[in-house]
């Protein structure tokens, strides 16, 4: 049996988009939607007996079940021809939805639930889930209408991609534009590429290969002249991490032959480059740590600040699934 799409619902209006756009990457994948609500009691005594009709606990009980049925609704609605079936189960957001991606092809959620602060940009349960999950996590954020501009500006900093040629609609439930894909030469990152390849080869779209470096960035690597041990060639930076992000995604592009890609090396801040460049794109494709992150994190900074700001749906990416 192929594994679900699981989408986290909680009454608001987040979730609502997320459904719509859970159900478009089911139908993507030809396989089901489950529609999940974590049920969290509240914190008073609640009786271990049978229910009793009319009482407090089942009319909260019962509200859980609307929710799920008329989310259920929405998403046969959008794509009738998904199999959705819904699930209210006791617990805390994170912690039910972290398990649900044991089995799942991919748990999608809103940005910001009920439960979220005015300020705060992003839920704690996205948070988490992107750091935790045993599956890609996407997390709709961003504008979802049904046509957009790819070009982005390149103001700063200097190479951002422009995504042009490689604009499509994807349908009920997405947005438009190409994948955009961050590309780090890291092996975590390796399970990232092949998300993001996977991805636009089911939508029909292309994608932009974006990888951003400084000078201070780059992995120090033997000197060939050990007698100048901090120089290098004009260029030589640049044209490493070109060559870089061309082996990153050399054997996916050969394994997706009709899929269009833009290589697009950016010298510059790789979390400013993405958000900006997240302005022209359908979804961001992001590993969980990149090369330079700490061993003990479970999510880096770069994946952090693309969570907050991207202008479009991100999927997070851990490099192994976790089996149960």
């Amino acid at each position: 049996m192929s594994r679900p799409v699981v989408v986290g619902v909680d009454g608001s209006a987040g979730s609502a988009q997320a459904v719509a756009v859970a159900v478009h990457e089911a139908r993507l994948r030809g396989c089901g939607l489950e529609v999940v609500h974590a049920f969290f009691w509240p914190a008073v005594h609640v009786p271990l007996g049978p229910w009793q009709p009319g009482s407090p606990e089942e009319m909260l009980r019962e509200t859980a079940r609307r929710l799920v049925a008329e989310a259920v609704e929405h998403a046969r609605a959008v794509a009738p021809d998904v199999e959705v079936s819904g699930a209210v189960v006791a617990g805390g957001p994170p912690t039910v939805l972290q398990d649900r991606s044991r089995t799942a092809e991919l748990v999608v959620v809103g940005s910001r639930g009920l439960g979220g602060f005015a300020e705060l940009l992003l839920g704690a349960t996205a948070v988490q889930l992107a750091a935790h999950a045993a599956c890609p996590v996407m997390v709709v954020r961003g504008r979802l209408e049904s046509t957009a501009s790819t070009t982005a500006s390149a103001s700063t900093p200097t190479g951002t991609p422009t995504g042009t040629g490689t604009s499509t609609t994807t349908g009920t439930g997405g947005s438009t534009g190409p994948v955009l894909l961050g590309v780090d030469g890291s092996p975590a990152g390796a399970a990232a590429v092949e998300f993001a390849f996977t991805e636009a080869a089911l939508r029909g779209t292309g994608i932009v290969a974006l990888h951003a470096w400084t000078p201070w960035s780059v992995p120090p690597s033997p000197p060939p002249d050990p007698s100048a041990p901090y120089a290098a060639g004009p260029g030589e930076l640049a044209e490493g991490e070109r060559r870089l992000l061309a082996e990153a995604t050399v054997d996916c592009r050969a394994r997706h032959p009709d899929v269009p890609v833009e290589q697009a090396p950016v010298r510059g801040g790789v979390r400013e480059a993405l958000i900006e460049a997240s302005a022209g794109a359908g979804l961001v494709v992001v590993g969980a740590r990149g090369r330079g992150g700490f061993t003990g994190l479970f999510l880096g900074s770069v994946s952090q600040a693309v969570l907050h700001h991207a202008h479009c749906p991100v999927v997070v990416v851990r490099g192994s699934r976790a089996r149960s």
